[in-house]
């Protein structure tokens, strides 16, 4: 089909695009990446969707949400549109069909996570794939400059050149002007492929009320006591205050239920799709929850925290009054919650002898090596995130080059015996395959192969000895599975100054933590203003409004309380005492002042649990203080 609204009207069931819509699909149909910025709920999986069925080849649809897989899936199932997912959660059934399915050209949309582009066997099998399009949600996940970086996110430009996409299409809902350029720039997009369509919903009623932390609870339950009923969520930061919170307000009468990342899968799923189904319920839920929930009637979005940045926050309330009917969004801005956000990120930065060590051992193994992100991360005590990060600054460095990630070992069951197997085979093949199972070691009931070892061994490209027992796996021959991902680097450029480069490494992240705490000191900044809340919330995402929205607590004059001030942190007795006894404990997982503070803190890190700080008298004492205080103090 050549035209877009029969598509929509016969496919999806709609007569008229939204704003923004439709540029975005005339773009991409004339061949053009676009980076399009729409806000939550402002349709932006249709511009993929849509022209996927009106181009030749596959669409491939990056998004870190298994979530919204799922649900897009389902609703395009339901429309006849072949679609489908790549995840751990498939069975091996399923996964056969999947590939059968892309093999023979008849799937139109694959969705699979950033980290699923890791895999040796999907990057191979994805090379043999005619791709059209590859639409990447989220994608404000690629800038070091936004609120959310992910370094597997800044490989995806590398990638859609490896796999010889022609069109990219980005979408983001939270990109500052800034963050916007960094995309445009990763992915060649020229900036009349910019699509913005604003972030201004003059249906969502937005209200910041400065309270302190004893306040919140009886805020709250008055809140939900005296307005009508509506389906509502309340943000929290962490499980524990989900779960305190939840049986607070049921006690109180209110259909609630808690949701956080602690709990089971089918707990998480049992509860959102009891929220889903709800007119009226209250879920009490970490951020862990609402990514990619499509409800269009939501009512109410509470931020009984504070959430960790603007970015956060437009996207949380974005889910509120999808429908257009009039919805109340409000923060309860304690400031002692920068206490646990702002801890966060200080978490998170290593220290420079840990960066210092991690470059040594780096450039001590040769020109082409492969690491284990968890072995560098417990060697080093930098957690794993922190250690991919690492290793993508030394790839912008120029430092390293990446070369294909890998799996140290592989597994596999055979369905008969390796003669039966054989016997399906040309002679030349059925040779190759035997020498391939004799490098293979028996255990009770697996086999395990080493396959660089074994390549190696018989003079073959590892990528063949790969091709071979994926081939048997989807005929059914044998059951595999891979382990130890290891990921391929070699050395492109030896730094001159080892020295200056670790420095660089260091600034990167003591860079990134300042913009961390400055995003907090911005939802402060919102919330204690006396003009319009709306208003300025737009302008930091680079939009103007004419005047004030007439539609904020601000605009329409109600009493604003002070904000409340933190009060000086002073040392009782017994926490002097714990910090002596921390400073003088000479064991290894502390032995940098950030090492101690982050145990002061309760801030765990790969060196905390090997050296079981956990159970250590001290841990967490000062979780309730800045990280940059207890720091200074050790």
């Amino acid at each position: 089909m050549t035209d877009p609204l029969v598509v929509l009207r016969d496919t999806f069931g709609f007569s008229q695009l939204r704003p923004g819509q439709a540029a975005v699909i005339d773009k991409l149909l004339a061949g053009q990446s676009v980076l399009a910025v729409f806000p939550t709920g402002g349709g932006k999986s249709l511009c993929y969707q849509l022209p996927a069925l009106m181009m030749e080849g596959l669409t491939v649809v990056v998004s870190p949400l298994i979530a919204l897989m799922k649900d897009q899936i389902d609703f395009l199932q339901g429309r006849g549109v072949p679609a489908a997912r790549l995840d751990s959660s498939l069975d091996l059934q399923t996964y056969r069909q999947v590939w059968d399915d892309l093999r023979a050209g008849t799937t139109k949309l694959l969705y699979v996570s950033p980290e699923r582009f890791q895999n040796e066997r999907f990057m191979a099998r994805l090379k043999d794939l005619n791709i059209s399009l590859m639409a990447i949600d989220e994608a404000h996940c690629i800038s070091e400059w936004g609120h959310n970086f992910r370094p597997d996110y800044l490989k995806l430009a590398a990638i859609q050149k490896q796999l010889g996409v022609g069109r990219i299409l980005a979408l983001t809902a939270t990109a500052t002007p800034a963050v916007a350029t960094g995309i445009c720039t990763a992915f060649d997009i020229a900036e009349a492929d910019f699509v913005h369509t604003g972030f201004h919903r003059p249906n969502l009623f937005l209200r910041m009320t400065p309270v302190t932390a004893s306040q919140r609870d009886s805020h709250l339950l008055g809140r939900l006591s005296h307005h009508s009923a509506g389906a509502t969520i309340v943000y929290v930061t962490l499980q524990k205050t989900a779960e305190r919170v939840a049986k607070l307000l049921s006690n109180a009468g209110h259909t609630t239920r808690a949701y956080h990342a602690g709990m089971d899968t089918d707990d998480r799923t049992a509860v959102q799709e009891w929220f889903m189904a709800s007119e009226a319920g209250v879920v009490v839920a970490t951020i862990a929850f609402g990514m990619g929930i499509d409800k269009s009637n939501i009512r109410y979005v509470y931020h009984y925290n504070l959430p960790g940045a603007l970015e956060n926050y437009a996207q949380e309330i974005g889910r509120a009054g999808r429908d257009g009917e009039p919805s109340v969004c409000e923060l309860l801005a304690c400031p002692d919650d920068a206490v646990t956000l702002q801890n966060f990120s200080y978490g998170d930065t290593p220290s420079q002898d840990n960066v210092r060590s991690f470059v040594t051992e780096l450039l001590s193994l040769g020109e082409r090596f492969d690491v284990s992100r968890y072995q560098l991360s417990r060697r080093h005590d930098i957690r794993t995130l922190v250690v991919a990060t690492l290793l993508t600054y030394l790839e912008l460095e120029g430092v390293l080059a990446s070369t294909s990630p890998f799996y140290d070992t592989y597994k596999f069951k055979p369905a008969r015996s390796s003669a039966e197997i054989l016997a399906r085979f040309n002679p030349e093949r059925a040779d190759f395959l035997r020498r391939v199972l004799s490098c293979s070691k028996k255990a009770r009931l697996w086999f395990s192969i080493d396959l660089t070892e074994s390549a190696e061994r018989l003079g073959e490209p590892r990528q063949r000895l790969v091709s071979a027992l994926e081939f048997l796996k989807d005929e059914g021959e044998l059951e595999l599975k891979v382990s130890g991902v290891r990921h391929g680097y070699r050395v492109a450029t030896r730094p001159t100054d080892p020295e200056q480069l670790v420095q660089r490494l260091h600034q990167r992240f003591a860079d990134s933590e300042a913009r961390d705490i400055d995003r907090i000191a911005n939802v402060l900044a919102l919330a204690g203003q006396d003009t319009c809340v709306t208003g300025a919330l737009l302008g930091y995402f680079g939009e103007d409004l004419d005047g004030p929205c007439g539609h904020c607590d601000r605009c329409l004059g109600e009493d604003i309380p002070n904000m409340p001030e933190r009060q000086p942190v002073q040392f009782t007795g017994s926490q002097e005492q714990a910090i002596q006894a921390v400073c003088s404990d000479s064991s290894r997982a502390l032995e940098s002042p950030r090492q101690r503070a982050r145990m002061l803190c309760g801030l765990s890190s790969p060196g905390a649990v090997s050296g079981k700080l956990r159970k250590h008298p001290a841990w967490g004492v000062l979780g309730h203080v800045p990280f940059d205080e207890v720091l200074a103090r050790v």
